[in-house]
């Protein structure tokens, strides 16, 4: 890396929380610090809600997915999860987003107050919170691989707990001043950014490729998309996990999480939220295959799929980023990498924040908060957060282990809760007769049950045979699928809240809700 790549980064860093803070401008209120008093455009939501979905997990390990599939499996069987994607969104966008325009809402468990109670709320908030604390911390551990890479190809040594540090710190600045709007036209701005880096990869890489390397990839299935013989227990991409299971992860994602839900409750009305929310789902599509395909040119690129410690890297998510440092011409480099940064620096502190405040808090001190303080401690939370989002993404780089893509990691991470927070919410619409106590047995019973499928359902042998086994996973046994987790969580939610209920009459007012 020479210094002008090294320029293009710093500038990055610097330029985008400066012109966040620019966009943000004055915070009025509470309204407009969290929610934009409701007036951006439904297609910079729809950019902002793929970039945050988008995380340098994304941008490193969708490659590498890509790159390690074997012909059985194929190349871009990955794809195939984002239609469930798709139509998980369409589900939210009619089923969970008008609740949440309509009820004039600050955050998505206000539904579940409004519905069940303060306890239930706060329960799903702090749920939230911790989830998102865990795979936020990840993504930003995962920010500090390349960068890590980048100073060492300049000969500078750097831990990852300084790293992490300073993004840390770039992410906070734009969030703390301008709000949920500098958060949104950043995201825009940003997604941008590495789309054109995305493009730039895959023109230098075609000038790189053997003859024939095309044909070779489709004789080897790397551009196979629908997986059918794959077990749908075992394997995430198999075509009923992927749709089903994927379906299921997105209403999860984008109706049971802050982090989109924000973005989503900034736009004027419900059919802007829809169309931002829906077109957000055909734009992860092709951004998904955009990163797969530079995967099958990087498996060309290294004569048929190399094994990455023959190429001097520690884990197989360097992949990407050792290409680019030591591949890419100057500038297109330090460009590429700020384009993977920004990826990363899609911020999630102002959900964490007006959860916190809004939920939590709130509840705490039993009153009703004034619109000043509200909006003070929304800035208090947002600092509290960064601080331990840099703390827990330096200790996942100390502990982690690096086997699976991490992306993977990341996803598996949400398996845990999302199942208990989307079954809640339809608990609530299902059930007319679901009380709070209800809810919360069911709530915390799902969290418990999915722990224990995570952690100790294993399957062995050939015919894929259940057994229990806490232990870490052995070549000869496969965890379950990780998109089944949300699903057979919210299962249990509504199997265990739906018999619970059957002991009292429906509340008066829960069917008007």
């Amino acid at each position: 890396m020479r210094a002008l790549d090294l320029a293009i980064i710093a500038i990055f860093l610097v330029g985008m929380p400066l012109l966040g803070v620019w966009i943000g401008g004055r915070q009025q209120s509470s309204t407009d610090y969290f929610v934009s008093e409701k007036r951006i455009s439904w297609w910079v939501v729809c950019v902002s809600v793929v970039s945050a979905e988008t995380s340098t997990l994304t941008v490193l390990s969708v490659p590498t997915i890509a790159y390690l599939a074997t012909p059985e499996a194929g190349g871009m069987t990955f794809l195939s999860l984002s239609i469930g994607y798709l139509l998980g969104r369409i589900v939210v966008s009619f089923v969970l987003l008008p609740r949440y325009i309509a009820g004039d809402l600050v955050t998505a468990y206000g539904f579940l107050g409004k519905r069940f109670g303060k306890g239930l709320q706060s329960t799903a908030s702090v749920t939230f919170l911790l989830t998102r604390l865990l795979a936020d911390g990840l993504r930003l551990f995962a920010t500090a691989i390349p960068v890590k890479v980048v100073l060492a190809s300049y000969g500078v040594t750097a831990s990852y707990w300084t790293i992490v540090l300073v993004l840390g710190i770039a992410m906070v600045v734009y969030s703390f001043l301008g709000g949920v709007r500098a958060v949104v036209w950043v995201d825009a701005i940003q997604m941008l950014w590495y789309v054109l880096g995305a493009i730039a990869v895959i023109v230098v890489l075609s000038g790189k490729l053997p003859d024939g390397w095309f044909g070779k990839a489709v004789d080897a299935d790397k551009f196979q998309v629908l997986d059918v013989s794959s077990s749908p227990l075992t394997s995430p991409y198999a075509i009923l996990t992927a749709l089903v299971g994927g379906a299921v992860l997105s209403m999860a994602s984008h109706g049971a999480d802050q982090l989109i839900v924000q973005r989503l409750m900034a736009t004027k009305d419900v059919r802007a939220s829809q169309k931002a929310l829906i077109a957000s789902g055909v734009v992860v599509f092709v951004q998904f295959a955009l990163f797969l395909f530079i995967g099958v040119m990087l498996w060309a690129f290294y004569n048929a799929a190399k094994p990455v410690q023959d190429l001097g890297l520690n884990n197989n998510d360097e992949l990407f980023a050792n290409f680019i440092v030591n591949d890419m011409p100057s500038g297109l480099s330090g460009f590429v990498i700020a384009g993977i940064l920004a990826a990363a620096l899609s911020s999630s502190l102002g959900a964490l924040a007006s959860s916190t405040v809004t939920d939590v808090y709130q509840n705490v001190v039993r009153r009703k908060l004034t619109d000043a303080e509200v909006f003070k401690h929304g800035r208090i939370w947002t600092v509290v957060w960064a601080g331990l989002l840099i703390v827990c993404a330096g200790l996942f780089a100390t502990v982690t282990k690096r086997g699976n893509p991490i992306v993977e990691q990341g996803l598996s991470i949400a398996g845990f809760t999302y199942g208990a927070l989307l079954g809640a919410f339809l608990l609530g619409l299902v059930f007319k007769a679901a009380t709070q106590s209800d809810a919360v047995v069911a709530f915390g019973s799902t969290v418990v049950v999915m722990a224990f499928v995570i952690l100790g359902v294993k399957f062995v042998g050939p015919d894929l045979a259940l057994t229990i086994d806490f232990s870490a996973a052995s070549s000869t046994s496969k965890a379950l699928a990780y998109p089944w987790y949300t699903p057979l969580g919210v299962l249990t939610t509504l199997v265990v809240g739906g018999l619970l209920s059957l002991r009292h009459r429906a509340p008066v007012g829960s069917r008007d809700l």
